[in-house]
């Protein structure tokens, strides 16, 4: 069965505009997150959605919300938000709302790395994780297995569902460094992945549940 999953990134919050990481901490959108969630309401008013997913933070269930409001005032049948921790972002642990900058210094400075984009540089984007949960005192920010491992299973509660059929529209809302890890997993070349993907863009996937996840996955546009 294949399935068309347009991945939309939850609107800004107030945690955005602060620059702090921001994993399974709640913080709620900024007037300009609702600006943002309407407009990928807009690009998405004329899809026929048969099912929608996304975490149980607020940020990606309201804007989850306002997509479906849209998307069913255009006239489509609105389908059952199913709303999961298998769709959270990564885990922070011990640096959830600290300040992206100083977070990154801490889990690449004993590896040589000054940042984000220099660890993946150097090491791959594996090691943003693995270097994060070293740096973490408690050590409860997701290494990159427990990451992947959840992630997969967000998937595979897709693949599960006896309602979707083969050509169906999935919206599921999604987040920053996630979908940056879906882009480096399924699609790293050919996309500029320097910078996150904005609040309200629009990522398409196609996902062919009768294959192993490694290759179930196909990028067909990124941070629309």
């Amino acid at each position: 069965m294949l399935l068309h999953l347009h991945l939309v990134r939850h609107g800004q919050t107030f945690f955005n505009r602060y620059n702090r990481l921001q994993g399974w901490s709640n913080s709620p959108l900024t007037d300009a997150g609702f600006a943002d969630a309407d407009k990928a309401a807009g690009k998405l008013k004329d899809i026929d959605f048969a099912a929608a997913y996304c975490s149980d933070t607020t940020r990606a269930q309201v804007t989850a919300r306002r997509i479906l409001d849209m998307n069913e005032s255009a006239g489509h049948v609105r389908p059952r938000l199913i709303s999961d921790m298998h769709f959270r972002e990564q885990f922070y642990g011990y640096f959830e709302g600290q300040d992206m900058g100083v977070a990154w210094t801490a889990a690449g400075g004993p590896h040589g790395a000054k940042n984000y984009n220099d660890i993946v540089s150097r090491y791959g984007l594996a090691a943003t994780r693995d270097f994060l949960k070293e740096a973490d005192p408690f050590h409860d920010a997701e290494s990159d297995a427990e990451y992947w491992r959840r992630v997969e299973g967000g998937f595979a509660l897709i693949a599960g569902n006896p309602l979707l059929k083969d050509g169906d529209h999935v919206l599921q809302i999604s987040h920053g460094n996630t979908l940056l890890s879906l882009m480096h997993r399924f699609a790293s070349e050919g996309y500029d992945l320097s910078e996150r993907p904005a609040n309200g863009s629009v990522t398409c996937l196609d996902f062919d549940t009768d294959r192993p996840i490694d290759r179930a996955v196909t990028v067909v546009s990124y941070n629309q």
